[in-house]
C-alpha cells in the first residue's frame, strides 16, 4: 500500500492518496478526502495499463465539484420537499424547485475529510461520522466504506448505523471511461433491468415504472452509449442524455455491462442494491481539465451508480430506505475487469 500526500484543502488540511493492489495487476487509488477514486489501474488487450476512472486535475477541482468519484449521502440523488420520518417533516436544502440532489450543494460528502480505520496492501477503510442535523437529515449516523483490491476489480463495501430513526442512500459517483481518455459514445453498454422510473421535469420519480422496451433506454441487448443519447423522447430530453435510475432486475448478480473495442477492456458491475442511475456526463461545466489536464466534454465518462431508487422516502412502493437505531444498512458493489 502505497500513501503519499495528495495535497491540502482549501483550509489548509493534507489531504493523502493510498494506492491499493491485487496479485495480479490491478491498483485503485483513493483518497481519504469523500473516498474519491482518482483512479484504477486496468491491463488493455496489449497489456498497457489505463486508468479506467475519468479524473480531475488536482485535489482543488474535487473540492470544488464535491461529487465526482466520491462517496455520496446521506441520500444520493434525489429528493423532493424534503422528507417525513417519524411523523416530522425535514425540508433539507432545496433548490428552487424543491429538489435536494446527492445532499445538497456545498454539503458534499465529497469534500469532506474520512478517518482512515484500516489500510493494507489490499484494503482500505474510510469512517465518517455524520452528526444529527448533518444536512438537514436527523440521527447521528456512522458510515463505513470500505475499498478491496481483488484480482479483477475493485470491491466497495457500504455499512451504516444511526441512532435515531432516518432515511440514507450511499453511493460512489464514479466516472468511467474504458479508454482512458475521450468520448464514451462508441464504447458498448449493457444493463440487467427492464424498467426505469420515470421522472417529472425535475428528473423527481413519478412512482411509476416504465418499461425499457423498444425506447432509448433499452439496453438489455449491448448497445452503444452514443446509439440514442440524444433521442428526443420525452424522457430524454429532460435529461439531456442519460440521466436515470435503472431498475435492476436481480440484486447480488451482474447489473452492467460496459466495453470498448479500442482498449479491449470490459467492466462488469455487481450490486445488492435495486437500482442503479446511469449518466452520461450531460453537464459539464468549462474549465474543467481530466488528470491529463485535456478540457472534460460533454459525454467523456459515463457514471455507473447502483443505489436505491430517487426519492424513495416519499414513494412508498419503492424499496424502503429507512434506517432505524439497532440496524446496520449494509451494502456491496463489485467493478469487475476482464478482456472484451
Amino acid at each position: 500500500m502505497a500513501r503519499i500526500l495528495y495535497g491540502q484543502m482549501a483550509d489548509g488540511t493534507p489531504v493523502h492518496s493510498y494506492t491499493i493492489s491485487a496479485d495480479k495487476g490491478l491498483t485503485a487509488t483513493i483518497l481519504d478526502m469523500g473516498g474519491t477514486i482518482t483512479a484504477i489501474g486496468v491491463a488493455d488487450r496489449d497489456g498497457h495499463v489505463r486508468n479506467v476512472v475519468l479524473g480531475l486535475k488536482n485535489l482543488a477541482a474535487y473540492q470544488a465539484s464535491g461529487w465526482w468519484n466520491c462517496l455520496i449521502g446521506r441520500y444520493a440523488n434525489r429528493l423532493k420537499n424534503g422528507v417525513t420520518i417519524g411523523g416530522r417533516h425535514y425540508p433539507l436544502a432545496q433548490d428552487d424547485n424543491g429538489v435536494t440532489l446527492h445532499g445538497g450543494r456545498g454539503q458534499s460528502w465529497g469534500a469532506r475529510l474520512w478517518t482512515v480505520t484500516e489500510a493494507s496492501d489490499t484494503q482500505l477503510r474510510l469512517r465518517l461520522v455524520s452528526p444529527d442535523g448533518d444536512q438537514g437529515f436527523p440521527g447521528t449516523v456512522t458510515v463505513e466504506v470500505t475499498y478491496t483490491a481483488q484480482d479483477d476489480g475493485l470491491r466497495l463495501d457500504y455499512a451504516a448505523t444511526t441512532d435515531a430513526p432516518t432515511v440514507i442512500n450511499l453511493t460512489n459517483h464514479i466516472y468511467f471511461n474504458l479508454s482512458g481518455q475521450g468520448s464514451v459514445l462508441p464504447q458498448v453498454l449493457q444493463l440487467n433491468a427492464d424498467g426505469v422510473t420515470e421522472t417529472d421535469p425535475h428528473q423527481i420519480p413519478s412512482g411509476r415504472i416504465a418499461p425499457v422496451k423498444g425506447s432509448a433506454f433499452d439496453f438489455r441487448t449491448p448497445r452503444a452509449v452514443g446509439a440514442m443519447v440524444d433521442s428526443d423522447e420525452p424522457q430524454m430530453a429532460i435529461a439531456r442524455g442519460y440521466d436515470h435510475n435503472f431498475v435492476l432486475n436481480k440484486s447480488a448478480t451482474w447489473a452492467a455491462r460496459l466495453s470498448d473495442a479500442q482498449s479491449g477492456i470490459q467492466l462488469e458491475v455487481f450490486t445488492t442494491e435495486p437500482g442503479m442511475q446511469v449518466y452520461s456526463t450531460n453537464n459539464v461545466r468549462p474549465g474543467q481539465f481530466n488528470a491529463q489536464g485535456a478540457e472534460i466534454q460533454k459525454r467523456d465518462g459515463l457514471a455507473l451508480e447502483t443505489q436505491h431508487f430517487p426519492n424513495s422516502p416519499n414513494q412508498p412502493d419503492f424499496p424502503s430506505t429507512e434506517l432505524m437505531p439497532g440496524q446496520s444498512f449494509r451494502s456491496t458493489t463489485i467493478f469487475r475487469f476482464s478482456k472484451a
